[in-house]
């Protein structure tokens, strides 16, 4: 069973940055030492879960929703088995629960790698405060 931890919320003023990390533990069905497509995802009260960012097993391709492009970048480091998000120039509207998750494969598809259900694995989240 894989687990997902997050951490590196808070609460920041518009304009600071935050970093995120989402640290993996646990044995998949891949292999204890895989790595597959990682992101973040984040929910604001009353609205949907949406994808921020993702980055591939390698490292060498990530996506980006086009609201965080220039102000957030993913990252991971393998031998640490843990994944980042280093959020820059933070605006109010980037207010919400942050969560990791691990995707079965090992690429991300261009194409759906913002959907929910592309992802088997779940952390229980941070909390991401930005005021104005």
């Amino acid at each position: 069973q894989v687990q997902l931890m997050e951490s590196g919320g808070g609460s920041v003023q518009a304009g600071g940055s935050l970093r995120l990390s989402c640290r993996t533990s646990g044995r998949t069905s891949e292999g204890a030492n895989s790595f597959n497509c990682m992101g973040w995802f984040r929910q604001a009260p009353g609205k949907e879960r949406e994808g921020v960012a993702v980055i591939s097993g390698s490292g060498a391709s990530t996506y980006y929703a086009d609201s965080v492009k220039g102000r957030f970048t993913i990252s991971r480091d393998k031998p640490k088995n843990t994944v980042y998000l280093q959020m820059d120039s933070l605006k109010p509207e980037d207010t919400g629960l942050y969560y990791c998750a691990r995707a079965g494969t090992y690429s991300c598809s261009s194409g759906s790698w913002s959907m929910p259900t592309m992802y088997n694995y779940w952390g229980q989240g941070t909390q991401v405060t930005v005021a104005s």
